[in-house]
């Protein structure tokens, strides 16, 4: 399997729920997008429009931004306790 199907596939390990997360804040940002673009322009269409493209594209950025904080944890946590190991 691709590295990049190892990345996204593998959310649910120890606990990463990187894809719920990035579920609900698509509905999150959806929502907010739409609502800010109808009130700025009071067209339906356009509001659709403007909450269809930019957070389709931020929810991606997003759930990758997840991954590679989830791994930046998982590393920074990994160094902590090799700092607390005694040396032998």
């Amino acid at each position: 399997m691709s590295a990049l199907k190892l990345f996204i596939h593998n959310h649910d390990q120890d606990g990463d729920q990187s894809l719920l997360k990035t579920i609900t804040f698509a509905i999150t940002h959806f929502f907010v997008a739409f609502s800010v673009a109808y009130m700025l322009t009071g067209d339906l269409l356009i509001g659709s429009l403007i909450a269809l493209v930019e957070p389709s594209i931020n929810t991606v950025a997003y759930f990758f931004h997840e991954k590679i904080w989830a791994r930046h944890q998982k590393n920074a946590s990994a160094s902590r306790t090799d700092l607390h190991q005694p040396t032998v």
